[in-house]
């Protein structure tokens, strides 16, 4: 069964009946798991003791020489289907922008909100390394490894995700598994991410662990960071599955991830590379989540023409493994960054 027939089959039990805003082809399941990654790119081509400065006054740009691009929300992709309202950095689906295709090896960033009782029904996935962020509610997973053909909600093997979980996949020469939000009233909101792999044809693999509050409210926390065996693996370095940072979890990527949580006034630095990735030459993208109700705001590399809201991303490009990358919060409450650092 394809995943857009699963989805019809389910619609009624699952309240599954996408509205569409928009006046381009209607979007399938199918079509929202099948974004093509080749699509070549058109944009401009740890934990240490956090550093604290009041950003009244604004510092100084430290980083001349990097080019930084917002991407502000509004440019951004946007799909209301009435169980799922996501918006897309990147194209995805039935949304296409020639200028936002990937950024390195950052390919889908999308920030979704899924209604109780609704979610993804069973659906494929191959040769991308797909990772969850839980911002708010609650995602329960289930996949062909854990019960191989109950994927889509008649195993009692699952994992139940909440905010501060990270789910991480690596779909290799293939994977099944459903993603559903089975709480009876709460929306769940999370930011659901794809890289591609350094190779194709990997073993598929499962990891989800969990991010202290209290960590990211000190410095920006590693949340993944590159197979410390890197591209030449051996099979038990991938049974290991051990990363290059302690306490993160593994991709099969040149990439690294990091979440910090910055009071109002305060500054966090991003060390490009994380200290752990090969390539010299970097790309970072932010990200700041709408989780503030439009309150939170903050500033890169202490540049008034990148301050960034909420929902907002941006673009660093000519950048190299080692330099600082300062982020200042600098709106009424605090903001959560993602950062996404790859070759």
């Amino acid at each position: 069964m394809t995943p857009a027939h699963s989805l019809v089959c389910n619609s009624r039990r699952l309240n599954l009946h996408p509205s569409h805003p928009h006046t381009h082809t209607r979007t399938s399941i199918r079509s929202i798991f099948s974004t093509n990654q080749t699509a070549g790119i058109t944009t401009s081509d740890q934990q240490q003791q956090p550093m604290l400065k009041s950003a009244g006054n604004m510092s100084k740009s430290i980083l001349r020489q990097a080019k930084i691009t917002p991407h502000r929300s509004g440019t951004r992709g946007h799909s209301d289907h009435g169980w799922l309202n996501s918006y897309h950095s990147f194209s995805f689906a039935d949304w296409y922008n020639p200028n936002f295709t990937h950024f390195g090896s950052l390919r889908v960033l999308n920030e979704d909100r899924v209604k109780a009782n609704s979610g993804f029904p069973t659906h494929p996935h191959r040769d991308f390394e797909i990772f969850s962020y839980i911002l708010s509610g609650e995602l329960t997973h289930r996949d062909s490894m854990l019960a191989r053909g109950k994927e889509g909600g008649q195993s009692d093997k699952f994992y139940r995700m909440h905010r501060g979980d990270v789910q991480f996949t690596t779909g290799g020469t293939g994977i099944a598994h459903s993603e559903m939000n089975e709480h009876k009233t709460d929306t769940v909101h999370f930011l659901q991410i794809w890289a591609m792999p350094w190779k194709r044809g990997l073993a598929p693999r499962y990891h989800t662990k969990h991010f202290e509050e209290a960590d990211k409210r000190r410095d920006f926390v590693t949340i993944l960071s590159p197979l410390k065996g890197g591209e030449d693996a051996t099979a038990q370095q991938e049974n290991e599955a051990e990363p290059a940072i302690a306490g993160s979890i593994p991709i099969h990527a040149d990439f690294a991830m990091g979440a910090g949580i910055i009071a109002p006034q305060a500054k966090f630095e991003w060390t490009v590379g994380a200290e752990a990735t090969q390539e010299t030459k970097r790309k970072v993208y932010v990200h700041l989540p709408m989780t503030k109700n439009g309150k939170a705001k903050i500033r890169l590399d202490g540049r008034e023409d990148a301050e960034l809201a909420e929902g907002d991303g941006a673009f660093i490009d000519g950048v190299k493994a080692g330099d600082k990358l300062a982020v200042e919060s600098i709106g009424e409450v605090e903001a959560e960054v993602i950062v996404l650092d790859t070759a």
